[in-house]
Formats: C-alpha cells, structure tokens, sequence
C-alpha cells in the first residue's frame, strides 16, 4: 500500500492525499510535479528512475473499507534537497533512456 508522505523530498510543499500535484518514482520517493519539472528532470535523484502522478487515496469509504479513514496516509516528513551539481550529472548519464527502460 502507499504510504502517500506528506510533503516534496526537495522543497517540503505540502502533498496531502488528496493532492493532484504529488510525483512518486517506484519506490515511493515523493515530489511535486513543479521540482519533478523543473529541478529533477524527471529523474529521480534517489534511484534514477522516472515519475508518475501518485494516485488519490479515496477519503470515503466507497468499496470494502478501502479508504483513508482505515489506511491514513504517512505522516513521515523526507527531507532529502537535491544537490544541484550531482543530480545533473545524473540526469546527464541517463537522461537518453527511456523512465520504462533505465
């Protein structure tokens, strides 16, 4: 299950569960779409991998008591600001492959 953190691993913006503007690699690293853009280069500085939208977790309980009221979201905080020299060099490396190929 996702954990949905609450915030950007660069710029700590709030992400709640419901935000449209939250960026997750596969291994759950959280950003917002405007570092995801504009800073990462959809490319994650943790893992190289790309980003999709993270899904919304429903906040009612709709089918079975698949909801955030049973599964609430991590209340974690992830501070882990991009250096910029580094994660461009990164980029650089495997900018050229594809997020489904790296």
């Amino acid at each position: 299950m996702l954990q949905l953190r609450p915030t950007c691993e660069h710029c700590q913006c709030a992400l709640p569960p419901e935000s449209v503007s939250a960026r997750i690699c596969s291994y759950e690293c959280t950003f917002c779409a405007t570092c995801v853009e504009e800073v990462l280069s959809d490319v994650c500085p943790n893992c190289g991998g790309g980003f999709e939208r993270r899904p919304v977790r429903p906040a009612n309980n709709l089918v079975a008591g698949n909801f955030l009221g049973n599964d609430p979201a991590s209340s974690k905080l992830v501070h882990k600001p991009v250096e910029a020299k580094t994660h461009q060099q990164l980029v650089q490396r495997v900018k050229v492959i594809p997020p489904s190929k790296r």
